[in-house]
């Protein structure tokens, strides 16, 4: 089933054009990432599926509800955690939590949701004296709150310590295995990659890529790289003679072979056959940061920060 569906989406601001003709559906049940660069209109994109933006032509439908006509029907079924939010700092954490219930006609029980996203023994606590990865989570408990079908997370874990990310990662995960349905608005590589299921790659307001991480990294076709050392005399011929071998560099003692996906096997075999044993023997990975350069000839956390 279509949780979300996105048609030719576009959006100007100022005469220029931030998100340009984006399509893409959402399935239910599964963690979708918007992935790309800060500025490249992740966010302008998810605030129009959630009716916080109008845009300037195509059609969204949010459980085939249209998100600027029937607001009502589509803020009871999605919630949102923006990418910047702030409460007051003399406010407590549950009644932050508490307004917001307050909203819906049958909301979730706030003490036990604060319990669930380990937020319990902070529900007395000021606003203002949470950890950053705490008030992440007092915006997931706000999302939340209304018993959604699906959940909007815009950066969820921005300026996060690793510890923090990777705790709220967890989180993500059980919410999807609850069975809510997850849009994952992020710039972080490694994040799409551990969570998502699917994945839209933006970049410069265009969706340049639809896929699940995996898809995606092979759809690039980049070749596998294998890095050992050894005090075995290998002459570079051995290797380049293996037909599934298509380089081989060598630096500071050590010996970096470049091929397909059957490379590694073919090299492994190769040294088997001459009794050398490799030191440091090391495969390297293509990752999503790979297939962005792949795709767009530059590294993503490189690009330039929203203005």
């Amino acid at each position: 089933m279509h949780v979300i569906e996105v048609d030719e989406l576009t959006k100007k601001y100022d005469g220029k054009t931030v998100v340009d003709r984006v399509s893409f559906s959402v399935e239910e049940g599964e963690i979708f990432a918007i992935l790309g660069p800060n500025g490249a209109g992740k966010t302008t994109t998810v605030e129009s599926i959630a009716g916080l933006r109008t845009p300037d032509s195509g059609r969204i439908e949010v459980f085939g509800f249209d998100p600027l006509v029937e607001r009502a029907e589509v803020r009871s079924q999605l919630g949102v955690q923006l990418q910047e939010s702030g409460f007051q700092d003399r406010v407590k954490v549950k009644e932050v939590v508490e307004t917001f219930a307050s909203f819906y006609p049958s909301p979730l029980d706030v003490p036990d949701l604060l319990e669930r996203l380990g937020l319990g023994e902070k529900a007395d606590t000021l606003y203002s004296r949470l950890s950053g990865g705490q008030k992440q989570r007092v915006s997931i408990a706000i999302a939340l709150v209304g018993r959604p079908r699906a959940v909007i997370l815009d950066e969820l874990t921005t300026g996060l310590d690793p510890q923090a990310r990777r705790e709220t990662w967890g989180l993500v995960g059980d919410l999807r295995d609850s069975g809510v349905t997850v849009v994952l608005v992020t710039h972080f590589m490694e994040e799409a990659e551990r969570l998502a299921d699917r994945l839209a790659l933006i970049d410069e307001g265009r969706l340049v890529a639809l896929d699940t991480p995996r898809g995606l990294v092979d759809s690039v076709g980049l070749e596998q790289r294998l890095r050992f050392t050894t005090t075995a005399t290998i002459e570079d011929v051995w290797l380049t003679a293996l037909p599934e071998v298509s380089g081989v560099a060598r630096s500071d003692g050590e010996i970096l072979v470049t091929g397909n996906e059957k490379m590694l096997f073919s090299v492994v075999s190769l040294l088997a056959s001459r009794d050398i044993v490799p030191d440091r023997l090391q495969v390297d990975q293509t990752t999503l940061d790979d297939a962005f350069v792949a795709i767009t000839g530059r590294r993503l956390e490189s690009s330039e920060e929203a203005s």
